[in-house]
């Protein structure tokens, strides 16, 4: 029996690991195991080797005026940028966008609950933050404030004005906070020359492994670490750290920024004939974020009227086609995505959105075989729900 093909078009919930970062980390699996923490050869190697990989990334961000704390996850490094400036700072302020990652809101929310002024700044129709409306948010009383705006969307793969945001945030002495997951790898990242104040990083969204991530501190900025203990990480995440996974996150990050112009030519493409051909062959398809002004090279997300929306997403499946329904980072559940409703979608274009993200795997064969069976696929589910 002939294997079926299989195209993965869910890079924004998480990619192959690359073989550059597989390569690096695996020495580091082996014979370098130590702890960086311990003061014999095998401890001084492991620290070498995490400064080292702290120094590349730097590097890559663009950034030199800070600090890079190694986390477990980005989401990890969201909490620790949010909660860790609360706690810093009580009584002060933070503001977030109607759009952000459920590590902002959820971190936001008990915040909010505990009596801390949280704010959320709504977003326009395209998808980018109304920073009028936003900079009516920011307190005047002088009170340390908090803003909180991801640099791209994770779901409609939307680039938010930073540069025009971190002006404004200078203007009014607030410190700016950036989820850049879904960015890093994809579009330059120029921190220091943006002026962007904690950017929240991830490794396995751009060919690195899973179980680490990042959170970039500009010099001046403090925060109350989240985890305790051997004051790792300049005291804001304390535990041993892992050593291979860091390792294995600079290489990657290497090799995604070395092929950074080419790759986004490459993938704007593929993506543009994705989209081209499902609009050809399923009239009525609205494309969530199509209308701002950058988005992300790999990322289409599509509502889709009069439609079971599992039924599609388990069809594709079955045919080898592995599509998201929005964020990874909900449960698995196939819910209404906050993004598309806070765009102002509603009804079956809130609920029925499809998230089709591209990578370094993704050829030109794939897409052509998507063109072929998603129209199908939608057909055959709206002439038999439930089926």
């Amino acid at each position: 029996m002939a294997m079926k093909k299989r195209v993965y078009l869910d890079y924004a919930a998480t990619t192959p690991i690359r073989p550059e970062a597989a390569q690096a980390m695996a020495r580091y699996l082996d014979d370098e195991f130590g702890n960086p923490s311990s003061i014999h050869s095998f401890g001084r190697e492991a620290r070498l080797a995490v400064e080292d990989a702290r120094r590349q990334t730097l590097a890559a961000l663009g950034a030199v005026d800070g600090r890079l704390v190694y986390t477990g996850s980005g989401s990890e490094a969201d909490c620790l940028a949010v909660l860790g400036f609360a706690r810093r700072h009580p009584g002060g302020c933070v503001i977030r966008s109607s759009i952000e990652h459920k590590a902002v809101i959820e971190s936001t929310k008990m915040l909010a609950a505990g009596g801390y002024d949280v704010r959320v700044a709504p977003v326009k129709a395209e998808g980018t933050v109304d920073l009028e409306r936003l900079a009516g948010l920011l307190p005047d009383d002088g009170r340390p404030t908090l803003v909180s705006v991801m640099w791209a969307n994770n779901e409609t793969g939307v680039i938010q004005p930073l540069s025009a945001l971190a002006e404004l945030c200078r203007e009014r002495a607030a410190t700016l906070h950036t989820d850049a997951v879904q960015a890093l790898g994809k579009i330059p990242l120029e921190v220091d020359a943006t002026g962007i104040d904690l950017v929240a990083l991830s490794a396995h969204k751009l060919g690195g492994p899973k179980g680490v991530g990042a959170l970039y501190v500009r010099g001046a900025v403090e925060l109350e670490p989240l985890v305790y203990g051997g004051g790792q990480e300049s005291g804001l995440r304390s535990g041993t750290e892992n050593v291979a996974g860091i390792v294995g996150f600079a290489a990657a990050v290497a090799a995604s920024t070395s092929e950074l112009a080419a790759e986004t030519d490459r993938l704007s493409a593929l993506r543009d004939r994705l989209s081209a051909g499902l609009h050809k062959t399923l009239p009525g398809i609205v494309v969530n974020g199509g209308d701002a002004p950058q988005r992300l090279p790999n990322m289409l997300n599509i509502s889709v009227p009069d439609i079971d929306l599992e039924g599609v997403l388990t069809a594709l499946d079955l045919e080898g086609v592995c599509v998201s329904s929005g964020s990874a980072c909900s449960t698995g559940s196939v819910e209404p995505s906050h993004v598309i409703a806070a765009m102002g979608r509603e009804g079956e274009l809130a609920s029925n959105a499809i998230r089709l993200s591209l990578g370094w795997g993704t050829r030109a064969e794939d897409i052509e075989y998507v063109l072929e069976v998603f129209p199908k696929i939608v057909q055959r589910v709206r002439e038999f729900p439930g089926d």
